[in-house]
């Protein structure tokens, strides 16, 4: 009788243990989402391409960013949420600041933190910055000032961010080098 006993008690757990490796397994499957370096680079190849959103005549959120920014991968979520919401009435772009090619807006914007924000109205001025992790609900305040062409309420916000230096240092002055003798050099080389 103990055989009889054995063979059922083993099968169900055999079964049992089955059931619970495919429950773990689905559980682990389901409950995994792509990481958030994915849906930034998702997020940066579905903006729009700087040179056309500066030409287009929209308003425009610029965001400087970079791949290894843990505060960059951190707001890409809320960003693809505010693209889905604003995308009909303002440009989102992404400018990598590991990209040479980005040099100057990097410069000319005085990126020294990622994520940094720039609120470009529909002429291409900038109409406020802000840097780092921000609470959906500033994004959102900005944005719908930017859109009716109002103040925007979070200027110069600052929320947990990567650091960031661009590591171009200006030369001396050709001005101030006694040997300089010609005023048409510019003003810094950069290195």
């Amino acid at each position: 009788m103990t055989a009889d006993n054995s063979l059922p008690s083993r099968l169900r757990n055999v079964l049992v243990l089955a059931a619970a490796l495919i429950l773990t397994l689905l559980v682990l499957l389901g409950s995994r989402q792509p990481s958030a370096a994915a849906s930034l680079a998702t997020l940066a190849q579905s903006s729009t391409p700087y040179e056309v959103a500066i030409a287009n005549d929209r308003p425009m959120l610029l965001e400087f960013y970079a791949d290894w920014c843990t505060s960059c991968q951190a707001m890409a979520g809320r960003l693809a949420a505010l693209k889905q919401d604003y995308g009909d009435r303002l440009d989102f772009v992404m400018l990598n600041i590991d990209n040479d090619k980005w040099l100057p807006e990097v410069l000319d914007y005085n990126v020294d933190g990622i994520p940094q924000f720039v609120y470009l109205d529909g002429q291409g001025q900038p109409q406020g910055i802000s840097i780092g992790e921000l609470p959906r609900s500033i994004l959102t305040a900005n944005l719908d000032a930017l859109i009716e062409s109002q103040p925007l309420p979070y200027t110069n916000a600052r929320g947990n961010l990567s650091e960031f230096s661009a590591g171009l240092q200006p030369s001396r002055s050709s001005q101030s080098d006694p040997r300089s003798h010609s005023s048409q050099v510019q003003d810094s080389v950069l290195d």
